[in-house]
C-alpha cells in the first residue's frame, strides 16, 4: 500500500450559451422550451448546399469576454471543421475554432486562462422511457432546436487545487459573464455547462498525474460533489498501488456515483480542417472600440471600488461583488439609506443573503428600501441587532415596512439605566455565584447575565449597555 500524499489539480472547461437573437451561422432565433425541432433550418440542419454565415453578435460577445479576462485578441483567427459522428450532431463536424482562437490567455482571480474560443452548440438527445419503447427497445429522440446556439468556451489552466475553490471561481466566472451581458449563464436551462479535468500527483511534485474528465455537470453544488468524489476515487486507486485510466466520465448525484462514459487514452482524431465555407475572421479597430464602449463594470472593479470609496471589508467587498444581484440590491439600499454606514448595510446584505436561497435576493419579498430602514432603525439605536435580525426574519417571510413591524411585536430597544437597571440588578441576584466572580475581575460569566437580561428583554436590550449596567451596579468602574 501507498503511503504517498497526493494533491488535486483541476482545470475547467466552461461552455456559455451566448445570448444573441439567432443562432451561430443560420437566422434561426434562439430560445428555451418551445415545441422540438421548430427553430431550425437548412443550414443547421446541415442539409446539401446551405451555406453557413458567421454571427457578427456572437463574435462582438466573445470580444468582450476576452477584454473581461485579460485575453491577448487576434487580429485574425479562422473556424475549423472538428469531424466526428454523433446523432445530435447533423452535419457530422462541429464549427469551431481549434489553433488560431479567437482569445489566448488572460487571468481571471487567481486563475489562468488558456484560451476562449466561438463554436456552434450539438443539438440535445432526449432518452425516452418505458413508454417511448420502439421495436421492444428504449427510444432516443433528438431536438434541434439547441443545434447551431453561439457558444463561447473558456478554458482555464489546472491551477485549482479544490472542489471550493473550483466552485467559487465558476461564480466568480458566471458574475462576470453575467454583467458583461453575453448570456443568461443559467445552469438549469444548459446556457452554463462545466467539465471538469482532474488529475492527482504526489505533494510537491511538478509533472501532472493522468486526467480524466468529468462531463456536463449542471449546478454549482453538483460540480463540488462531483469534483470531491473523484478526487477521493483517483487516490483510493493510486494509494492502492493502481493506475489512473484517461477516460470520461459521468457523476450522478443521486447517488454520488462515478461511472465511465468512454475512455481516452488515446486522443481522438478530429481531423481539423479551415471550415471552407467561412472566411477568416479579421478584427477590426471599430470592432474592438465597440467592445469596450460596451464593457460594464467587472467584479473585481467593484470588489476594489468598495474597499476603496466604501472602506467595506475584504469579505464584504468580495461577496457583494462576486455576487452581483447582492451586490446591485445592496447598492440600491445605500442609495435609500446614504447616511447608513456601508459597513453596516453590508453587513445586514449578508445576513439576507444567508437567508435567501440562490443569489437573487430581489425574488424574496424584502425591498432594498426595506433593509435600508431595517439598518437604519439598528444604527440609530431604535432596534437592537438582535432585535433587527427578527425583524429580517419577518421581512423575509411576508415583506412589509421595518418600522411597522417593529412597532407590532414590541421590538423597539430597551434603554436607559431607568429601564434596564432593575432587570440586570434582578438577574445578578438570581445568580449570586456568577456575581461574586464578576466583582473580583472574572468577566467570563458576563455573557451568561447577559442573556438572561436579552431573554427578559426579548433581545431588545443593547449589549454594551447591560455590560455598562453590570460593572457599574457591582462597582467595577
Amino acid at each position: 500500500m501507498s503511503a504517498v500524499a497526493y494533491e488535486p489539480v483541476i482545470g475547467l472547461e466552461i461552455h456559455v450559451q451566448l445570448r444573441t437573437r439567432t443562432k451561430m451561422f443560420c437566422g434561426c432565433e434562439l430560445s428555451f422550451g418551445e415545441e422540438p425541432n421548430t427553430r431550425t433550418c437548412p443550414v443547421c440542419l446541415g442539409l446539401p448546399g446551405t451555406l453557413p454565415v458567421a454571427n457578427a453578435q456572437a463574435i462582438h460577445y466573445g470580444l468582450m469576454i476576452g477584454m473581461a479576462v485579460g485575453s491577448e485578441l487576434a487580429p485574425r483567427s479562422i473556424f475549423h471543421r472538428k469531424n466526428y459522428f454523433y446523432p445530435d450532431l447533423p452535419k457530422g463536424y462541429q464549427i469551431s475554432q481549434f489553433d488560431e482562437p479567437l482569445c489566448s490567455g488572460g487571468r481571471l482571480g487567481d486563475v489562468r486562462i488558456h484560451r476562449v474560443h466561438l463554436e456552434e452548440d450539438a443539438a440535445k438527445l432526449v432518452h425516452a422511457g418505458a413508454s417511448g419503447r420502439i421495436h421492444g427497445s428504449e427510444a432516443s429522440v433528438v431536438d434541434f432546436n439547441r443545434g447551431g446556439t453561439p457558444l463561447a468556451e473558456i478554458v482555464s489552466e489546472p491551477d485549482l487545487v479544490s472542489a471550493e475553490q473550483a466552485g467559487e471561481w465558476l461564480r466568480l466566472l458566471r458574475t462576470t459573464l453575467r454583467r458583461l451581458g453575453v448570456s443568461d449563464v443559467n445552469m438549469e436551462e444548459g446556457s452554463l455547462r462545466c467539465d471538469a479535468n482532474i488529475s492527482l500527483r504526489p505533494v510537491g511534485a511538478t509533472e501532472l498525474g493522468t486526467k480524466t474528465e468529468l462531463k456536463n455537470m449542471n449546478s454549482f453544488r453538483f460540480i463540488e460533489r462531483g469534483i470531491r468524489a473523484e478526487i477521493t476515487r483517483q487516490e483510493a486507486i493510486l494509494q492502492g498501488g493502481g493506475t489512473i485510466t484517461q477516460e470520461t466520465l459521468h457523476f450522478d448525484p443521486r447517488t454520488e456515483a462515478i461511472t465511465s462514459l468512454r475512455s481516452k487514452e488515446e486522443a481522438h482524431d478530429y481531423r481539423y480542417f479551415p471550415e471552407p465555407d467561412l472566411p477568416p475572421v479579421t478584427i477590426t479597430p471599430e470592432m474592438l472600440d465597440r467592445a469596450r464602449a460596451a464593457m460594464p463594470e467587472l467584479p473585481a472593479d467593484r470588489e476594489r471600488r468598495f474597499i476603496e470609496e466604501l472602506r467595506l471589508s475584504a469579505e464584504s467587498a468580495r461577496l457583494l461583488s462576486w455576487r452581483s444581484e447582492l451586490g446591485d440590491f445592496f447598492e440600491q439600499a445605500r442609495a435609500a439609506a446614504p447616511d447608513v454606514e456601508p459597513q453596516a448595510l453590508a453587513n445586514w446584505a449578508a445576513e439576507l443573503a444567508a437567508r435567501v436561497e440562490g443569489d437573487d435576493p430581489a425574488v424574496s419579498p424584502v425591498t432594498p428600501q426595506a433593509l435600508a430602514g431595517l439598518a437604519g432603525l439598528v444604527a440609530s439605536g431604535a432596534v437592537t441587532q438582535g432585535g433587527g435580525r427578527q425583524v429580517l426574519d419577518r421581512l423575509v417571510a411576508e415583506g412589509g415596512d421595518p418600522a411597522a413591524i417593529v412597532e407590532q411585536e414590541g421590538l423597539g430597544a430597551v434603554g436607559g439605566a431607568d429601564e434596564l437597571a432593575p432587570i440586570v440588578r434582578a438577574a445578578l441576584e438570581a445568580n449570586p455565584d456568577l456575581a461574586e466572580r464578576l466583582r473580583t475581575g472574572d468577566m467570563k460569566p458576563i455573557g451568561v447575565i447577559i442573556g438572561v437580561v436579552m431573554k427578559e428583554t426579548r433581545g431588545r436590550a443593547d449589549g454594551k449597555e447591560v455590560t455598562a449596567i453590570v460593572r457599574s451596579e457591582l462597582g467595577l468602574g
